[in-house]
C-alpha cells in the first residue's frame, strides 16, 4: 500500500494568533493539493479550543480543490442533532463530489470539554451513546429511504434529500487510542484515526484492531 500524506489546516493556530480570516486557510488547502498531499483535515471544537466550524470550512475547501480527500479530525457528533448533521454531511459530500471522510470522536475528558458539552446542552457522560446512535441514524437517513426512528431522537417517515454523493454516505473513521475505540473500528466504523501514535506500537495496535473485526 502506497504511503499517503494528509495536512491538518491550522484553524486553531489562526484563531490563537488573532487571525480568524478564512481566506488564508483556503489558500493553504490549495497549496497543499498542489504540493501533492492526499488529504486535508480540519479539527472541531465549540468553546474548549475555538476554531473554525469544520464542515463549513471544508465546503469552502471543496470549492477550491479538485483531487484531495477532505476530512474532519475529529468531529464531535454528540454535540449535533443527527438529523441536521446527516443533512449537512450529505450536502458536503455532494459539494466535494464524494471526497469527504468523516472522522469522529467523543471528546477529551477534561474540564474545558465538560464545559463545552454543558454549553451545548449535551450531557457529557452520555456522549458515547449519543454519538453511536446519532451516526446510526445518519446512515439510515443517507439511504434516501423512509426512516422511522424511536430512540433519543424521534423520526416518523423521514426522507433525507439530497443523499450523499456516495451510496451509503462517506466513510466514518473513529478517533482515539482507547481499547474501546479500537474495538468500535471493526464493529461500527470504516477506519481509525490514532492520536499521536508511537511508531513502535502502531503495528501491534493495528494488528489488534483486525482481531476486533467480525
Amino acid at each position: 500500500m502506497a504511503l499517503k500524506l494528509g495536512y491538518l489546516l491550522p484553524t486553531r493556530e489562526q484563531i490563537m494568533d488573532g487571525r480568524p480570516e478564512a481566506a488564508p486557510l483556503l489558500s493553504l488547502a490549495e497549496r497543499a493539493e498542489r504540493l501533492g498531499y492526499d488529504s486535508i483535515w480540519v479539527g472541531d471544537s465549540l468553546l474548549a479550543r475555538p476554531r473554525h466550524e469544520p464542515l463549513t470550512l471544508l465546503a469552502g475547501v471543496a470549492g477550491r480543490t479538485h483531487r484531495v480527500q477532505l476530512g474532519t479530525a475529529v468531529l464531535l457528533p454528540a454535540l449535533r442533532n443527527p438529523v441536521i448533521l446527516a443533512h449537512v454531511v450529505a450536502t458536503l459530500d455532494q459539494v466535494s463530489a464524494g471526497r469527504l471522510i468523516l472522522g469522529v470522536g467523543i471528546g477529551l475528558n477534561v474540564p474545558s470539554v465538560h464545559a463545552e458539552f454543558q454549553a451545548a446542552g449535551v450531557p457529557f457522560e452520555r456522549r458515547v451513546g449519543r454519538m453511536l446512535e446519532g451516526l446510526r441514524l445518519c446512515r439510515a437517513l443517507w439511504t434516501g429511504r423512509s426512516v422511522n426512528w424511536d430512540g433519543r431522537w424521534q423520526v416518523e417517515g423521514g426522507v433525507l434529500a439530497p443523499t450523499p454523493h456516495r451510496a451509503g454516505g462517506p466513510p466514518i473513521w473513529v478517533g482515539g487510542n482507547l481499547q474501546s475505540s479500537r474495538r468500535q473500528v471493526g464493529r461500527s466504523f470504516d477506519g481509525w484515526l490514532p492520536i499521536t501514535p508511537q511508531p513502535g506500537s502502531l503495528g501491534r495496535t493495528m494488528g489488534r484492531g483486525r482481531m476486533y473485526r467480525p
